[in-house]
C-alpha cells in the first residue's frame, strides 16, 4: 500500500509509455462508442429517441428559425421545440433550449444553410481542430496531439454536439496572446461573450492588472456583435432574449431541468444534496467571492504566467452556477498550462497524479454523481485550483528566500 501512495506522490506511475497506452485505449473505446451510436441510429435519431448531436439540434433549429425571419422564436421554448421537431421530420425529439445571446444566431443561421448531418460535421470539424491547436500552442510537443485527441471531455462534447471546443479555443487563444498581442486577445475575449457565464472573472483580472488595450478591444468586439445582430434581427430579438432569462434561471438552473448530475457547479451540488435555492446561491456566491479575491492576488503577484492562466481557466468553470460536464473541455487549457510549468520547473508531490485525474474526470463525473451524489468533477476542479494557488505561493516563497540571500551576500 505504501508503494502505491509513493507512486501517486511522485507520479512515477505515469510513464511516457503508459500515457501513450492510456490515450490509445481511451481513444479506441470512445471511437467505438461513437461508431456504435451512429450505426444504431435511425435517420439521425439514436435508440433513446434523441438526435445525434443532441444539443446541436437547438443550434440548427434556431438557425432555421432565423433564416425564416423568426429569430425571436428561438427564445420561446414551445416554438423552439416545434422547430426542433420539424428538423427531424416530425419525430418527437426531446427539447433542447436555446439560451445564447442573439449574435450567436448568426453562426446558427450559417449552419442551417446546410443539411443537418453536414452542418454537425462541419461544426465539429472546425471547432475540434481549433481546440487542439490552442492546446498545442501552449505545449508544442508531438505527444500533445494524442493526449488532446484522447481527452475524455472531447468525446463528451462530441456526443452532445456542443460548443465547448470553441469556448476552450477562444479562452486558450486569449490567454496565449494576452501579453504578445493584446488587441487580438481582446477580440477573442469579445467573441467568447457568446458564453457570458464564463466571463465573470476575466474582466476583473484585466482591470486589476491594468490591461486597458485588451479591455477596449474586447468591448469594441462585443459592441460590434451587438450592432450587427440588431441590424440583422431587430430589437425584438433582444427583448425575447431578456424574457427567456426567467425560463433559463428557474427551469434549467434552479429546478435542475438539465439534471443535477450533469451540472458541475457548487450550486448544483447543494441542490442535488437537497439544499434550498437560497442556500445554493449563497454557497455559489461565497465561492465566487473567494475565487475573485484569490485570482486577483495571483494575477497581481510575480507568479509564473502559466499558473495564472491555468488558475483563471479553472476559476471560470468554478465561478458560474451553470457549467456542464462537456464544458470541462476548458480543463484541457488549464492542464496544458500546468504541464508546461511543470516541464520547466518540475512537478511537486501529487501534482502529476492530480493532473491525470483532471484529464480523466469528464468521463466519470456524470455517472458517479448520478449513482452516489458525489460531484467528482467539482471536487477535482476545486483541488486543481487549490493546487495551482499552492504552487504559486510555493514558487513565490522560493523566489523571496533566494532574493533575501542575495541581498545578504
Amino acid at each position: 500500500m505504501s508503494h502505491i501512495w509513493q507512486d501517486l506522490r511522485t507520479g512515477s506511475w505515469l510513464t511516457p509509455g503508459r500515457i501513450r497506452g492510456y490515450c490509445l485505449l481511451v481513444l479506441a473505446i470512445s471511437l467505438a462508442g461513437l461508431i456504435g451510436l451512429l450505426a444504431t441510429s435511425n435517420h439521425f435519431i439514436d435508440r433513446n429517441g434523441k438526435p445525434i448531436g443532441t444539443d446541436f439540434s437547438n443550434v440548427y433549429a434556431a438557425g432555421v428559425l432565423t433564416l425564416s425571419g423568426k429569430a425571436p422564436d428561438a427564445y420561446d421554448p414551445q416554438l423552439q421545440h416545434a422547430a426542433e421537431i420539424a428538423v427531424f421530420e416530425g419525430r418527437d425529439v426531446p427539447f433542447f433550449g436555446w439560451h445564447y445571446p442573439p449574435f450567436f444566431l448568426m453562426v446558427a443561421a450559417l449552419l442551417a444553410l446546410m443539411p443537418y448531418a453536414l452542418a454537425l460535421a462541419c461544426w465539429l470539424a472546425v471547432s475540434l481542430p481549433a481546440f487542439m491547436a490552442a492546446v498545442y500552442a501552449i505545449v508544442p510537443r508531438r505527444e500533445t496531439w494524442l493526449a488532446t485527441a484522447a481527452f475524455p471531455a472531447v468525446f463528451v462534447n462530441i456526443g452532445h454536439g456542443q460548443n465547448a471546443f470553441f469556448t476552450a479555443a477562444l479562452l486558450g487563444g486569449f490567454l496565449t496572446l494576452l501579453d504578445r498581442r493584446p488587441v487580438l486577445a481582446g477580440v477573442l475575449l469579445g467573441l467568447l461573450s457568446y458564453k457570458p457565464q464564463f466571463g465573470l472573472l476575466i474582466p476583473l483580472v484585466l482591470l486589476a492588472t491594468g490591461r486597458w488595450t485588451t479591455i477596449l478591444s474586447a468591448t469594441a468586439t462585443v459592441a460590434a456583435l451587438i450592432v450587427a445582430s440588431t441590424l440583422l434581427f431587430g430589437m425584438s430579438v433582444w427583448h425575447a432574449f431578456a424574457a427567456s432569462a426567467t425560463f433559463t434561471r428557474t427551469v434549467v438552473l434552479e429546478a435542475g431541468g438539465t439534471g443535477w448530475e450533469k451540472i458541475q457547479s457548487l450550486f448544483s451540488a447543494v441542490r442535488m444534496w437537497g439544499g434550498s435555492i437560497d442556500a445554493a446561491y449563497a454557497a455559489q456566491g461565497a465561492l465566487a467571492l473567494a475565487l475573485a479575491a484569490s485570482i486577483v492576488w495571483l494575477w497581481r503577484s510575480q507568479a509564473a504566467f502559466e499558473l495564472k492562466a491555468a488558475a483563471l481557466a479553472v476559476a471560470c468553470l468554478l465561478a458560474t452556477p451553470y457549467v456542464l460536464d462537456y464544458d470541462m473541455v476548458v480543463l484541457g487549457i488549464a492542464i496544458a498550462f500546468l504541464v508546461r510549468h511543470g516541464l520547466t520547473r518540475g512537478f511537486h508531490p501529487y501534482e502529476l497524479s492530480l493532473l491525470a485525474l483532471a484529464w480523466a474526470v469528464p468521463f466519470l463525473t456524470r455517472s458517479i454523481a448520478g449513482l452516489s451524489g458525489i460531484p467528482l468533477g467539482l471536487i477535482v476542479m476545486l483541488a486543481l485550483y487549490a493546487m495551482t494557488l499552492r504552487r504559486a505561493a510555493s514558487d513565490l516563497g522560493i523566489q523571496t528566500i533566494g532574493s533575501s540571500r542575495l541581498v545578504k551576500a
